[in-house]
C-alpha cells in the first residue's frame, strides 16, 4: 500500500500550483490571520494549517495545498485496509484505493476542511470494521480487542476540529448497531472513553458557537437555500451524489457495495454500517446539506463492492476483463479534472458555462491579484487626508480574503466584510470615517454614509471579479459599533 500513496502523491504534485489561489483558499488564509477557535462555517484546524503555511512560506501555493494531496493518498491507503480488513486481497484492496482517487484525486489539488474530514471518517470506518473483524464477527475469528474504539475516538477528536459533521455518522453508527448489531457496540468502554476524548476535543468550539448564539445553526439554513437554488436537492442531490462517487466505475462500485453491505450473508456482521452510510446519504439530503457532505461513507461501500467482485472474478475470470477497463476509465477521468490546461488558455467563462462545477472551481483560481490592483489604484488615487482615515470594505468573505492576502506591499489598509464568518473578525474602528466598497450592490451603506459613488471597478483578463464596482463611501452617519450589526450577512450565495 506504501506505492499506493507513493502513486497518488506523484500524480497529484505536479499540477498542485499551477493556477492561483481558489476563493475558499483565501478565505482560510484570513481565517487563520484571525485564530480562534470557533468560526460561522468551520472549525481551527484547517486556517491553523494555512496560518502556518502562509507564515512559513509566504505565497507558496505549494505548500499552502500540500497537506491536500498527501491526505488524497492516506484516504486511497485506508480505504485498501478497509478492503483487507472485508476480506479482501491484494486486487480487491488497489480496485477500492483507484475508486477513492479517481473521485477526490481533483479535490486534492485545494486547501480545503472536505478533504481532511472525509479521510477523518474513512480512518473512523477503517477502525470500526476492525473491531468487527477483532471482536470475532468478521472473516478472521475472535480475538475481543476494543481498542480500535478509542482510537476512533482520538480520530474523531482531531475530525471535530476540522468540521462539526462526524457526530452524525457516530449517531447512525449507534442506531444502526442497536437495531441489527453488534449491539455491544455502544456497551464498549473504550467507545465512550474515546467519546470523552472527542467531547473535551469540542468544548472550545462549542463555547465560542455559544457565545457566539450558535451561529452555525443560522449557517445552516442557508446552506439548505443555496443547494436549493443550485438544483441540489432531490433529485438533483442523488444525481451530484452519484457523480462525486467517480463516473462509470465508482458510481457502479459505490451503489452495488452499498446494495452487498445491506442485504449480503456474508457481510451480516457488518450490515450497521451499509445502514449507517444510508442514513447519512439519506439525512443529509433531507435536511439540505451539501451533497459532497456524504463521501464519508463512499469508502466501506467501495471496499465491500471490491471484495465481492474480487470473489466473482476468481470463478468468473472475465469479470477482470470488463472491470478493469471501467477501473482504468474512471481513474483517466478523474485525472482529467486536474488543472491541465495552461493559465494562459483560461478564458473568461459565459454565465451558462459557470453553472459547471469543474468550470466554476478553475475560474475561482484566477483574478484575485488583479482584484487587489485594481483597488489599490482607487485607493492612491484618493487625496491623501481621505486616504487615511479610509478603511477597505467587501461584499464577499471571498473578496475579503483576497485584499487581505494580497494587500501587503500594495499600501492598502485593513479589511473587513459583513459577509459570512469574516463579520466576526471585527468591525472598523471609529477612526475610520471613510469606506472603499468592493461589490456589486453598496445599498446596505447607503444612507448610512453621506455620499456613496463609484470610482473604480476590478479590470482584468480573466477571474470571478472582472467588472466589479469600487465605491467610495464618505461621510459617515452613525457609529461603527451600531452600524456593523446591520452589515451582517450568511447571505445565500448567487
Amino acid at each position: 500500500m506504501s506505492i499506493v500513496f507513493l502513486v497518488v502523491v506523484a500524480v497529484s504534485l505536479p499540477t498542485l500550483g499551477r493556477y492561483g489561489y481558489f476563493s475558499d483558499e483565501l478565505y482560510l488564509i484570513a481565517s487563520g490571520r484571525h485564530l480562534s477557535w470557533g468560526y460561522v462555517d468551520q472549525q481551527p484546524l484547517v486556517p491553523a494549517l494555512a496560518w502556518l503555511a502562509d507564515t512559513l512560506f509566504p505565497g507558496s501555493l505549494f505548500a499552502l495545498r500540500l497537506v491536500s494531496p498527501l491526505a488524497l493518498a492516506a484516504g486511497a491507503v485506508v480505504t485498501a485496509q478497509i478492503t483487507r480488513e472485508l476480506g479482501g486481497a491484494a486486487a480487491a484492496q488497489i480496485v477500492s484505493a483507484v475508486a477513492y482517487f479517481a473521485a477526490f484525486v481533483s479535490t486534492g489539488q485545494l486547501l480545503d476542511t472536505g478533504t481532511l474530514d472525509m479521510v477523518s471518517w474513512t480512518v473512523v470506518t477503517w477502525l470500526v470494521v476492525r473491531w468487527v473483524r477483532l471482536r470475532g464477527r468478521g472473516p478472521y475469528g475472535p480475538a475481543g480487542d476494543d481498542r480500535p474504539l478509542l482510537w476512533a475516538g482520538v480520530v474523531t477528536a482531531v475530525a471535530l476540529q476540522v468540521k462539526l459533521l462526524i457526530p452524525m455518522l457516530w449517531a447512525f453508527l449507534l442506531v444502526s448497531a442497536l437495531a441489527v448489531g453488534p449491539r455491544d457496540l455502544p456497551r464498549s468502554r473504550m467507545l465512550w472513553l474515546g467519546g470523552a476524548v472527542a467531547v473535551v476535543s469540542a468544548v472550545p468550539g462549542l463555547a465560542w458557537q455559544a457565545a457566539h448564539g450558535w451561529p452555525a445553526l443560522a449557517f445552516a439554513e442557508v446552506v439548505a437555500q443555496e443547494e436549493a437554488l443550485f438544483g441540489r436537492r432531490g433529485v438533483g442531490f442523488v444525481v451530484w451524489v452519484l457523480l462525486l462517487g467517480g463516473v462509470v466505475a465508482g458510481t457502479l462500485l459505490l451503489c452495488y457495495g452499498l446494495w452487498r453491505l445491506l442485504a449480503a450473508k456474508d457481510l451480516r456482521a457488518y450490515r450497521f454500517l451499509g445502514l449507517a452510510a444510508l442514513g447519512v446519504i439519506l439525512f443529509v439530503g433531507l435536511t439540505g446539506g451539501r451533497f459532497y457532505h456524504v463521501v464519508g461513507v463512499f469508502p466501506i461501500a467501495w471496499a465491500a463492492g471490491a471484495v465481492r467482485l474480487e470473489a466473482l472474478a476468481a470463478r468468473r475470470r472475465w469479470w477482470w476483463w470488463v472491470s478493469w477497463p471501467l477501473l482504468a476509465a474512471s481513474a483517466a477521468l478523474g485525472v482529467m479534472g486536474l488543472p491541465l490546461t495552461p493559465a494562459s488558455d483560461v478564458r473568461q467563462p459565459t454565465e451558462e458555462q459557470m453553472s459547471d462545477l469543474a468550470v466554476a472551481t478553475t475560474i475561482s483560481q484566477f483574478g484575485w491579484p488583479e482584484l487587489a490592483d485594481s483597488v489599490a489604484r482607487a485607493h492612491r488615487a484618493l487625496p491623501e487626508p481621505v486616504r487615511r482615515d479610509t478603511v477597505l470594505l467587501a461584499e464577499t468573505y471571498w473578496q475579503a480574503g483576497a485584499l487581505e492576502v494580497y494587500r501587503a506591499g500594495r499600501g492598502l489598509p485593513a479589511v473587513y466584510s459583513g459577509s459570512r464568518g469574516y463579520w466576526y473578525f471585527g468591525a472598523p474602528p471609529e477612526s475610520a470615517t471613510a469606506a472603499l466598497y468592493v461589490g456589486d450592490d453598496p445599498g446596505p451603506l447607503r444612507g448610512r454614509f453621506g455620499q456613496v459613488r463609484k470610482v473604480g471597478a476590478v479590470e482584468g483578463r480573466v477571474g470571478l471579479e472582472i467588472g466589479t464596482p469600487i465605491w467610495l463611501c464618505e461621510g459617515r452617519t452613525e457609529p461603527w459599533s451600531s452600524l456593523w450589526p446591520r452589515l451582517r450577512r450568511l447571505e445565500v450565495a448567487e
